[in-house]
């Protein structure tokens, strides 16, 4: 009986570690970062340059080259501040980030590996989820997947996958280097387990950001409240009750905003902004908010798409 009881306690308590052990969040070392663009190739500099084993995956090494000629460029700006007067830290600094980073146009081949894995492709439904089904089939089973997605619902994402639990959402903000806020890290669905929602709010501050908490709702916290803010000022200037110019500057002077929500909205791209309140007046297509702007439309047709472009509500040289 004594022996029985001994084996009861000895297997009870190996029980109790493993269930322990289950529950450890994920220390994540190695991150795959899925799209080279502005986004992309930001959060992998802050990711290489906090510790991390980065690889970086885009469709072609020509794209990558301009994505890591642009994370150099950025670590010489980054440097200058914050080691000015230390040049050769500075130099160190940035050898020792680039020595993190790695690139990749095969992001099956990188998954196999990765702890986490962040996506900051095309804002368009159908592509990002077929990339993350077609990735779940070569990630470890303890890898975290995460979107970098501004509008859309991280649960329709994870739906994609087979692992609902350990998804979530990862929304840095343009330009990631200087932003110092994530939001949500996590946007976090009703799947999204305790373990991955700590294991990346961790990731988060260790990359140096300020995670916020979101559920998953259209636009999160801060597009909720920016996308409408700046439809109101197109439908304010639409109406004739102002120009777009006194409108960026009541804004920026009486509210205290660095952009006007035109100069913004140019900024971020019309496309992206039709895309987005499309996509919301889909869901919800009675609320007011989420109105569609003729003129907004009309200038996504023209393919005045703002500074990408050259033209947008303004011109630019």
């Amino acid at each position: 009986m004594a022996f029985a009881t001994r084996h009861f306690v000895r297997t009870a308590a190996s029980s109790s570690a493993a269930a322990t052990a289950a529950a450890k969040k994920l220390v994540v070392k190695h991150v795959t970062v899925i799209g080279g663009g502005l986004m992309g190739a930001g959060i992998a500099q802050v990711a290489a340059a906090s510790g991390h084993t980065v690889v970086l995956v885009d469709q072609s090494d020509e794209i990558l080259k301009k994505s890591t000629k642009g994370i150099e460029e950025s670590l010489k700006r980054v440097t200058k501040k914050k080691f000015a007067d230390k040049p050769e830290a500075g130099t160190e600094f940035i050898e020792k980030t680039l020595k993190n980073l790695s690139t990749s146009t095969d992001a099956v081949a990188v998954v196999h590996s990765t702890d986490l894995v962040i996506e900051a492709i095309v804002e368009n439904q159908e592509v990002k989820n077929e990339l993350f089904k077609r990735l779940d089939k070569f990630a470890p089973e303890h890898t975290i997947f995460a979107s970098n997605t501004s509008s859309l619902q991280i649960t329709q994402l994870a739906n994609s996958t087979t692992r609902q639990d350990r998804f979530g959402g990862l929304h840095f903000f343009n330009p990631v280097p200087m932003m110092k806020l994530v939001e949500a890290s996590v946007i976090k669905t009703p799947m999204t387990s305790q373990k991955t929602f700590e294991s990346l709010v961790d990731f988060s501050k260790a990359v140096g950001k300020s995670p916020v908490s979101c559920k998953d709702t259209p636009g999160f916290i801060v597009n909720r409240l920016l996308v409408p803010y700046m439809m109101e000022a197109v439908r304010l200037f639409e109406r004739g009750d102002a120009s777009k110019e006194d409108i960026d500057v009541a804004m920026k002077l009486g509210a205290g905003y660095p952009m006007g929500p035109f100069e913004l909205l140019d900024y971020v791209g019309l496309d992206t902004s039709k895309y987005i309140i499309d996509g919301w007046h889909s869901l919800e297509p009675n609320n007011p908010l989420f109105a569609p702007s003729p003129l907004l439309n009309k200038l996504v047709e023209e393919k005045k798409l703002g500074k990408k472009t050259g033209e947008g509500f303004y011109k630019y040289q």
